[in-house]
């Protein structure tokens, strides 16, 4: 060791002098952040070791959530694949029923949050970093989170009505979305990129739609599984009803996902050549889903999508295709359809579900919305009644337009408009103007399901749906304007490469620049 120090210091210089330990350190740079890196892994293994002693489970989890950070740090891009791979295999994932305020991939949300945050942070202090430009879109979605939870806790605090507990957790809905928005589109940087997200995107969305169509077929013994795994509110019941829930724990949040990734798997057929087996057996699978669910809007919904998806791409031939997918999706899924049919043969002709949405809000919501001009405001945030005679417990707003107007009134309603119709303008747009890009393809994608939801928010509140919602703001993120590859990063030291070239070549007067050096 004391050789290796003399080498390093050189002749005529100890590492015991000033001198010689400052020119040891400012020689050899990476000397004191190799020593730092192994303090901080000694203190690393001594807590994980720690930690062990009390808990294993608990030094396991923390063990993968430090190397997924570091994973992170390292490549923030992948916290964009994994948000969009990962949230519909584990949103639906019981956790608890009611008491349950953090869902698997809401703990995701949190931590790559913090994380991008960090870094955003630390490249903002070196010159790195620049605040990102917003667009109309981008305050719509600002009006939208506002007028959902900022705006209605004014209302309450000056009517003096009660703030619960439920209403906190309403008022955080729209901004977790919007906080996975951000996170993609500050990490997804190229087309590359943004292509894998897509390709993740219908991955995922294909295994909840197989899901859902075995667990509506009762097959594979899938509905036990979901039973134990994904009940919703612990209902076990509710996963065997002949209704594809899947791994989203709701049917209609299964057929909103199918119909978004039908769009993806469309358009990126339409505008590639590449796996096109792949994309129409995608497409064949995501039809099924929706009708797996067994839900009538979402059905109304895929209608209107493939009309959207027809009109931005041209593609006629879709509609005879469709012919022999409908029929043999009705004979594989028959027992589905006919359960949902028999709900006609009732006194009325409506579907008892029918029946019992339009009696819970002419009992509970109507009411009160209607009433001392609450419909202006809104009523609250929290969109569900406690009744203990129910089944999970709670009565829910099973009307996407009036869950609106009782969240937030007319501001809310009108944030949600504008939204839906920006959101739909720059579809279009990104799908006349990348047309064999990533971005035209979530473009055509994000037109398509919001043009289905605006349809289907005439039942439910398909907007802020588990899973299904969740996917929407993250693909909304890759319909911009991205590069072919990475930039380079450019910081106020950097010289450009011609003239650290020019440094170094002999000072002849003769001596010409390599034009390959000279930078454009």
């Amino acid at each position: 060791m004391t050789l290796d120090l003399a080498r390093r210091t050189g002749p005529g210089r100890t590492a015991s002098s000033p001198g010689g330990l400052r020119g040891l350190l400012s020689a050899r740079p990476g000397l004191v952040s190799r020593m730092r890196l192994d303090l901080l892994l000694l203190a690393g293994c001594t807590a994980f070791g720690a930690l062990a002693a009390v808990s294993l489970k608990y030094a396991i989890i923390a063990l993968g959530a430090t190397l997924l950070s570091g994973w992170v740090l390292a490549k923030p891009q992948v916290s964009a694949y994994l948000l969009i791979l990962l949230t519909p295999l584990i949103v639906g994932v019981d956790t608890g029923g009611a008491t349950a305020t953090l869902r698997p991939n809401e703990a995701l949300i949190v931590l790559f949050a913090v994380l991008i945050a960090v870094r955003w942070l630390a490249g903002l202090r070196t010159g790195e970093r620049r605040w990102p430009r917003l667009g109309k879109v981008d305050y719509s979605l600002i009006a939208l989170g506002l007028t959902s939870s900022v705006l209605p806790l004014l209302m309450m605090v000056a009517r003096q009505r009660p703030i619960t507990y439920d209403d906190l957790l309403y008022c955080t809905v729209i901004w977790k979305l919007l906080a996975e928005y951000i996170i993609v589109r500050s990490v997804i940087t190229t087309r590359q990129q943004a292509m894998r997200c897509l390709w993740l995107s219908m991955i995922s969305g294909a295994i909840v739609c197989a899901v859902g169509i075995l667990q509506s077929l009762n097959l594979l013994g899938v509905p036990a599984l979901l039973a134990k795994y994904y009940a919703p509110l612990g209902v076990e019941s509710a996963v065997s009803d002949g209704r594809g829930s899947s791994l989203l724990a709701l049917p209609a949040a299964t057929a909103d996902l199918a119909i978004l990734n039908l769009g993806i798997a469309i358009a990126m057929m339409v505008r590639t050549t590449r796996h096109r087996k792949w994309l129409a057996g995608f497409a064949i699978v995501y039809v099924l889903g929706v009708v797996a669910a067994a839900e009538f809007s979402t059905v109304i919904g895929l209608v209107v999508a493939l009309c959207v998806i027809i009109a931005l791409t041209g593609y006629k031939r879709l509609l005879a295709y469709a012919i022999p997918v409908a029929i043999v999706g009705g004979i594989l899924l028959w027992p589905v359809i006919q359960l949902r049919l028999t709900g006609f043969q009732s006194a009325s002709g409506l579907p008892v579900s029918w029946e019992t949405r339009l009696t819970n809000l002419r009992t509970y919501f109507w009411p009160q919305l209607f009433s001392d001009y609450n419909w202006i405001l809104g009523v609250r945030p929290s969109a569900r009644v406690p009744v203990p005679t129910q089944q999970y417990g709670f009565v829910w707003i099973e009307s996407g337009y009036t869950w609106l107007l009782w969240g937030g009134g007319i501001p809310l309603l009108g944030s949600y408009i504008a939204f839906v119709v920006l959101a739909i303008r720059k579809g279009c747009a990104m799908a006349r103007r990348h047309r064999h890009g990533p971005s035209g393809i979530a473009g055509i994608a994000i037109a398509a399901a919001l043009a289905a939801q605006a349809l289907a928010m005439l039942f439910d509140p398909h907007l802020t749906y588990r899973g299904s919602g969740d996917a929407l703001f993250l693909i909304l993120a890759l319909a911009r304007t991205l590069p072919a590859r990475a930039r380079a990063r450019r910081t106020e030291i950097a010289r450009p490469a011609g003239q650290a070239r020019q440094q170094q070549l002999p000072a002849a007067g003769t001596a010409a620049p390599d034009r390959q050096e000279v930078p454009a």
